[in-house]
């Protein structure tokens, strides 16, 4: 039976039931999680402390690669620790306000992340289609702004979901059947109209993930024609090079992003344990896919984790 606080509308506390259908399975995958949790965190730190150390990649592609790795490291850690701990000791209890934080922290990191994407397509095509012009134009003052513009913007937009559902009763029903709280879930348990959360939510998605995909498409279509226009075949080459990595990183966070946000309200047909481990995946494998991606495009940053494996001076 759900127990409420006195005086209140709102549970104690949600039970997250993990990964419903793979209930036998949960334990060992939670190793599988576990070790890309942990590759993510060392790679992440890593990435993190060499552009913080090397003052020569203090420029806005390596300080937004950084803002990448911070932003993966809140992804990944509001949600895998407790997942563990559901994987593996059956702790499935959450905390009603520790439940609301985790909507909060996925939703708007989730956006600053898709934000700096943007970003950085704005960087490649800025270096790649005016590069004599690429330092004055890309200043530490305009990478600094760029990046409190995709905080705010992940900060504002999404605490609104938390204060709406904050405000509203909730039915006895306080099961939510996946691994984490996402703000759909949650919502789901309410016993009041949601239409304006569920309006909210698909303007905040369009909003954010709509004007970011804009932007990164417009700019990899006007570097597409750049490069085209090379004379050299391996000047074409190197461009594209430059690009490949990033285009990596997209693909990863943007797939299982827009399949789990569809899923949610329009995949009924979709087989829960499919959605839940694309809702899973989504938190998990960029964050721990993108400082290897970027670790073994990028030289500079190749050669200083080689130095500290091998223990040479730089």
């Amino acid at each position: 039976m759900l127990a409420f606080r006195n005086g209140s509308s709102h549970p104690m506390y949600f039970i997250l039931l993990g990964i419903p259908g793979l209930e036998n399975s949960q334990f060992w995958i939670a190793f599988l999680f576990c070790a890309m949790y942990i590759v993510a965190v060392v790679g992440n730190i890593t990435v993190i402390h060499i552009i913080r150390i090397d003052h020569s990649l203090h420029e806005p592609m390596y300080l937004f690669l950084a803002m990448l790795a911070v932003s993966d490291l809140v992804l990944s850690s509001s949600t895998q620790p407790k997942m563990l701990a559901i994987f593996w000791f059956h702790a499935q209890e959450i905390e009603y306000h520790a439940c609301l934080l985790q909507v909060f922290f996925i939703h708007a990191f989730s956006s600053v992340e898709s934000g700096v994407l943007m970003a950085m397509a704005l960087d490649r095509y800025v270096a790649i289609c005016f590069p004599l012009h690429h330092s004055s134009i890309l200043t530490l003052s305009v990478v600094g702004k760029l990046g409190a513009f995709v905080m705010l913007r992940g900060l504002l937009w999404v605490s609104p979901f938390c204060f709406m559902i904050s405000r509203m009763p909730f039915c006895s029903n306080h099961i939510i059947p996946q691994s984490y709280c996402e703000h759909m879930a949650v919502l789901k348990l309410v016993c009041a109209d949601t239409r304006v959360n569920r309006a909210y939510g698909l303007f905040v998605a369009f909003s954010v993930v709509g004007f970011d995909i804009t932007v990164i498409s417009v700019s990899y279509v006007m570097i597409l024609r750049t490069v085209l226009g090379l004379p050299s075949g391996e000047a074409r080459l190197k461009a594209f090079g430059t690009c490949a990595s990033h285009i990596c990183v997209i693909l990863a966070l943007y797939i299982p992003a827009l399949f789990t946000f569809l899923t949610h309200r329009f995949g009924h047909q979709v087989p829960r344990v499919v959605h839940i481990m694309f809702a899973n995946i989504y938190l998990l494998v960029p964050p721990m896919l993108n400082p290897i991606i970027y670790g073994v495009k990028t030289k500079q940053i190749r050669e200083r984790v080689l130095q500290g494996f091998c223990g040479t001076a730089p």
